[in-house]
């Protein structure tokens, strides 16, 4: 087991700032080359600090706010209009920073591209879905509407 400080949400083992203990191979060969993590010293303990503060400046202010906006992702269908060709299939795929710039783009509030989880990945026009963790305790599902560009 390896002792690491997480620098990135990592789901179902922690948030940014965390210090959790994985696998020898886990840490090794996913999380530390995908810059998700960083080996736990007794240095990085003040990392944590300037981690911590920065994901709670990220998160949204109050629990009522990130409620709100909880409620007006899950009411309103958010439209990407991208590049497709013949039946539907698209350039490429749907990023979550496509989806960020769609959600503030449709006049609902700014997220952050890194709290935005994708099930599979979007290469094809149609209805879809994706969550957005607001707060800890607060995932929305928003639907997604990809349509082709004319």
């Amino acid at each position: 087991m390896s002792k690491l400080i997480l620098t990135h949400e990592v789901t179902g083992l922690g948030a940014p700032g965390d210090v959790v203990d994985v696998k020898n191979g886990y840490g090794r060969n996913f999380l530390i080359p995908q810059g998700f993590a960083v080996a736990w010293t007794r240095g990085g303990e003040k990392q944590i600090e300037s981690i911590k503060a920065a994901r709670t400046a990220r998160e949204h202010a109050t629990l009522e706010e990130a409620q709100d906006l909880k409620a007006r992702l899950q009411a309103t269908t958010v439209k990407l209009t991208v590049k497709a060709g013949e039946g539907g299939r698209l350039f490429g795929s749907v990023k979550t920073s496509d989806i960020a710039n769609a959600v503030e783009a449709a006049g609902l509030g700014s997220v952050d591209k890194r709290k935005i989880e994708i099930t599979a990945p979007i290469k094809v026009t149609g209805e879809h879905e994706a969550t957005i963790r607001l707060r800890d305790e607060i995932v929305a599902t928003i639907a997604l509407s990809v349509v082709a560009a004319k």
